[in-house]
């Protein structure tokens, strides 16, 4: 477990109960209200003993480890029917019973809070739905578009959780989304803006830390870190690069979808493309430290925390406006903004990095003082309180 200092936020008595099935940025949310003595209790699929590496000692768990336990299992063998249902109204439920009376506030992720949502009302509870992405009905769509057109088979959410989600986003208080495009697309369907609350992640600013930035032999490396698949734009990167593989190397780091594996299997070992597949997440500062270039051509994203990580390491961006990158980086001074999907801009804006080692060293540097200025994980905490104390009062 981890010691923290508590640092009491004054003026401030809203207590928050922290729901999440799974970890995402929750156990920091949660950390950081324990830590200004504004926290409640956290639900979580997460076995209490692997929360406790990542949250204080003496915070309150309430852990379903079965329910976590049954979603890897699937992750891990593909064997029967996607349980993301099951697991979120499972979830749900689990959440509505452990419900205490000490909070104002219960903060619920998308799709497993729908059972809790009513009783929590009648404690008197109000109810914010974290939605790290964009609406799920903007993200069917436009994932199911782009699929389609690379000729790859979609599954896409199941039908209830698009339902549970929609009844969610009606019955919640507020929604918390990380990025303006994020929404903008909840807008689009129908939520109202004044519901809506946008509140970008965090870094942590000592981890994650500029590494040596001059002096670096060898070819520029280009770095992409997250799920390696269609979603973020990976056969869009990969056809972009085919005219830059001989002045610099293509890092892909992360699981591999299921479908591209065939892809990337074919691809030369001279190509300069080197797949690391899935890595521990200790090991990202020292990879990202070893690249010249970050870059995520996402085709809908909600708010990567990797690009973040990237720019806090001293990395300029290549990047779309689908992957949030407006609401944090600026076009030419943090990095470059492509449109998604346009493999030839996409290379033209690795190109001009890789062949201009100062616009990397100060773009890099732009982009390590804009996350420095607002984008801490306790900029990101002070945002949330505000915003529960605005719906408490």
């Amino acid at each position: 477990g981890l010691h923290y200092f508590t640092v009491y936020r004054e003026g401030s008595s809203v207590k928050v109960s922290v729901s999440v099935h799974g970890r995402w940025h929750a156990f920091d949310l949660a950390a950081g209200l324990f830590r200004r003595g504004l926290f409640s209790q956290l639900t979580t699929t997460y076995p209490r003993m692997i929360a406790r590496r990542f949250v204080p000692d003496d915070m309150r768990i309430i852990s379903a480890p079965l329910l976590e336990f049954r979603r890897r299992l699937y992750d891990r063998f593909k064997l029967g029917q996607k349980p993301d249902l099951p697991v979120a109204e499972s979830f749900g439920r689990f959440t509505a019973r452990h419900l205490e009376d000490q909070s104002d506030v219960l903060v619920g992720w998308s799709s497993a809070t729908l059972e809790a949502i009513d009783i929590a009302r009648s404690m008197g509870k109000k109810i914010v739905i974290e939605r790290g992405s964009s609406h799920i009905v903007h993200q069917k769509k436009v994932l199911g578009e782009v699929y389609e057109k690379l000729a790859m088979k979609f599954s896409g959410p199941d039908p209830g959780i698009v339902e549970r989600e929609i009844e969610e986003y009606r019955l919640a208080d507020a929604i918390a989304v990380p990025t303006k495009f994020a929404a903008d697309t909840f807008e689009l369907n129908g939520v109202e803006r004044s519901k809506l609350f946008i509140n970008p992640y965090g870094v942590d600013l000592t981890k994650f830390n500029p590494g040596q930035t001059t002096g670096k032999s060898g070819k520029p490396q280009i770095v992409f870190v997250g799920g390696v698949g269609a979603r973020k734009g990976v056969p869009h990167l990969l056809n972009a690069f085919k005219s830059l593989a001989a002045d610099a190397e293509l890092h892909l780091v992360g699981p591999v979808e299921t479908g591209l594996e065939s892809a990337l299997a074919n691809i030369n070992a001279g190509s300069n493309i080197k797949i690391h597949g899935p890595v521990a997440s200790n090991s990202i500062p020292d990879i990202l430290n070893s690249a010249d270039i970050f870059c995520l051509p996402s085709l809908e994203e909600g708010f990567p925390l990797s690009m973040l990580q990237a720019m806090s390491s001293g990395l300029p961006v290549v990047t779309t406006k689908e992957a949030g990158a407006e609401d944090i980086l600026s076009d030419g001074e943090e990095g470059k903004i492509v449109p998604a999907g346009d493999e030839e801009a996409l290379a033209d804006a690795l190109a001009l990095l890789i062949s201009d080692q100062d616009l990397r060293i100060s773009m890099g540097q732009a982009a390590r003082a804009r996350v420095e200025n607002g984008y801490s994980w306790d900029d990101y905490i002070e945002r949330s309180i505000d915003a529960y104390e605005k719906l408490t009062t």
